[in-house]
């Protein structure tokens, strides 16, 4: 049974979107607001779905879905569009919120189509960031970035189906 503090603190929200009539809510689609530092690649679109990278796990999100903040991790971001394939970026890291109105925000340090990435250069940079990372001293500042760009640069390749060992 849920503490009588616990129960104050739901109830107006549950009553707030039983009683909503958000317009994204009732033609099945959602808000998305995609930005990077240098790029805005939505503002305020309608989409009917997000797939998340999220770091504790891939998710969906979908209009009315619950109202969460999540990290990103690198791997493919996922938007769908009604009747379409889904358009897919490669995404370094971020973060992820969604709104109680059906609206998402994501913002990302950098993304990349994934038909824009060529597979020799994530090769080759994943080789790099391994020489880099064998040749800087243990727990330097060089080295946590080597380990960075080695994580992504494997990411990156197995999102566009390429094995890094």
């Amino acid at each position: 049974m849920l503490p009588q503090a616990a129960l104050r603190r739901t109830l107006p929200t549950l009553a707030r979107r039983a009683l909503s009539s958000a317009a994204p809510a009732e033609s099945g689609s959602m808000t998305l607001n995609f930005n990077l530092p240098h790029e805005t690649i939505y503002s305020e679109a309608p989409v009917s779905q997000v797939i998340v990278p999220g770091a504790a796990g891939e998710y969906g999100i979908t209009a009315d879905h619950v109202p969460i903040v999540a990290e990103l991790k690198p791997g493919i971001l996922q938007i769908m569009h009604e009747g379409a394939d889904p358009e897919k970026y490669f995404v370094a890291g971020g973060f992820s919120i969604t709104h109680d109105n059906s609206v998402t925000d994501i913002s990302c340090p950098e993304a990349v189509k994934i038909d824009d990435i060529d597979p020799a250069a994530v090769s080759s940079n994943y080789e790099a960031a391994k020489t880099a990372f064998s040749s800087a001293e243990a727990g330097s500042v060089a080295a946590a970035e080597a380990q960075i760009d080695i994580e992504v640069n494997r990411a990156m390749g197995a999102a566009i189906g390429i094995s890094l060992s």
